[in-house]
């Protein structure tokens, strides 16, 4: 689950979507598909075209796992830092209503433009 008493989770770095995908398809519905994917050590964040999708995988053999969902609809701001010369991460911050703000942090390879048009079109 996304620790909404810490509220960041760290390091995200871009990954290969048609890799990543087949770790959340046992909870995508028949018309979701993954657009974007990250990945910061075992855990990943996925945004799909009706949702993002944390999953935090636990204990000692990752067997268990800890999927928690944010449907675009529940989002009421979000804002996009980007990495500069010496700050190399960029920075994702998401307002769900009645729960709270989480940070995302992504690692310099992101794409800060394309991630937000596209939660601007899912937002809006």
């Amino acid at each position: 689950m996304i620790d909404f008493t810490n509220k960041t989770l760290i390091k995200l770095k871009p990954t290969d979507v048609a890799k990543e995908t087949s770790n959340v398809t046992n909870i995508l519905i028949s018309d979701e598909e993954v657009l974007f994917s990250f990945s910061s050590m075992r855990d990943k964040l996925f945004f799909t075209n009706k949702r993002i999708i944390s999953m935090n995988v636990q204990g000692i053999t990752g067997k268990k796992v800890d999927y928690t969902s944010i449907p675009y609809s529940k989002i009421q701001v979000f804002s996009i830092e980007t990495s500069g010369t010496l700050d190399l991460d960029s920075e994702l911050d998401v307002t769900i209503s009645g729960l709270g703000t989480i940070r995302f942090e992504l690692s310099a390879q992101t794409d800060t433009k394309k991630l937000g048009q596209f939660l601007s079109m899912s937002i809006l």
